[in-house]
């Protein structure tokens, strides 16, 4: 299931729609009252390329854990 974030064209109504990647277009069309609300699902320019930094600094133990599982046999983990 894919998350899409709609806005009513004429109401301005925000909702999250879980649905099929399969069932959306079909859903369009069977809407056409609604569409893809972009500003709630693009990345910001400030989000892009930077969550390995993001990811370090919120859980600082992380490299510690890829550390540990780069070291079995056979893996390819590295870390971040």
């Amino acid at each position: 299931m894919a998350i899409y974030p709609i806005i009513h064209k004429e109401t301005g109504e925000k909702r999250i729609l879980e649905i099929s990647v399969h069932e959306i277009t079909q859903w369009y069309e069977d809407n056409l009252e609604w569409k893809r609300d972009w500003s709630e699902g693009c990345a910001s320019f400030g989000e892009v390329g930077e969550w390995k930094d993001r990811l370090v600094k919120k859980h600082p133990g992380w490299n510690d854990v890829l550390e540990k599982v780069s070291k079995e046999p056979k893996s390819q983990v590295k870390k971040i």
